[in-house]
């Protein structure tokens, strides 16, 4: 079993010295490390007007968390960023939308304009964002190496980060929406997805043609399709349903377990 610290520990000296997580700290079958439910165990930091969700102790190690279109203001979010924490990765989750998320009830809001949305959080101004957060990880918390998971939104950014000099050692990245097969062929580190076989934005074509540039990188990579899946799968599973759950657990492990090899 993995042995923890308080909290405490994030915000003093000292370190982990690197995720201590592995297939035999944490089997499959301890699903108790990851929270489906209950109260987030982090804090907020407001770092250069940026406002980051951080969990878990002080390690070489640290998880930068790309959540979906709902932001760190859904309790999914935090709750599986915590999981992160709970593997032993310091773990920090930015608000990728300065305080104006996508509403969680999304489809019950016909108001809501998706286009301007995507419009108003492009890469432009995106990555910025992610700049400073990796700057905040390495030198007011003292990570040494940064890993990116990304969810939907911010699969695409895991990529992003995972070009030449963008601060990324190794990436996850569940369900990634709107990924340009430039971003995926500019890869310089570790790759590895999770896809849902009900995502109606990832069709089966258009998964053969990532699994396709992934392996012309000549990169590191995994590409794990998961039956009875959805969209957001990663994150927001229905647990009720156990292929559902099981998805989400398995995806959880599965980026646990890359970045323990690849990082």
């Amino acid at each position: 079993m993995l042995r923890f610290t308080p909290l405490l520990a994030l915000w003093v000296g000292g370190s982990l010295g690197g995720a201590t997580s592995s297939q035999e700290d944490c089997p499959a079958t301890g699903a108790s490390i990851i929270a489906h439910s209950g109260d987030p165990v982090g804090k907020e930091q407001v770092y250069n007007d940026i406002n980051m969700y951080v969990t878990g102790n002080a390690s070489d190690t640290g998880v930068l968390y790309l959540t979906d279109v709902f932001g760190i203001q859904l309790l999914e979010n935090k709750l599986l960023a915590d999981s992160f924490g709970r593997a032993g990765y310091l773990t920090v989750a930015p608000d990728m939308f300065n305080g104006t998320p996508a509403p969680a009830d999304i489809d019950g809001q016909p108001g809501f304009d998706a286009t301007k949305f995507l419009a108003d959080h492009s890469p432009n101004v995106t990555d910025p964002i992610l700049a400073t957060t990796i700057d905040f990880m390495r030198t007011t918390l003292g990570v040494k190496k940064i890993v990116a998971t990304g969810y939907c939104f911010g699969g695409r950014y895991t990529f992003r980060l995972l070009a030449e000099g963008k601060g990324a050692a190794a990436g996850f990245a569940a369900h990634p929406s709107l990924l340009e097969d430039a971003e995926i062929s500019a890869i310089t580190g570790p790759a590895s997805i999770a896809a849902a076989d009900g995502d109606t934005m990832t069709p089966t074509d258009r998964r053969s043609a990532i699994e396709a540039l992934l392996l012309d990188t000549g990169i590191p990579y995994s590409f794990a399709l998961y039956g009875g899946t959805q969209h957001g799968f990663g994150v927001r599973a229905n647990i009720s349903d156990p292929k559902q759950k099981f998805g989400k657990e398995e995806a959880f492990f599965q980026a646990i377990r890359w970045f323990d090899a690849w990082a």
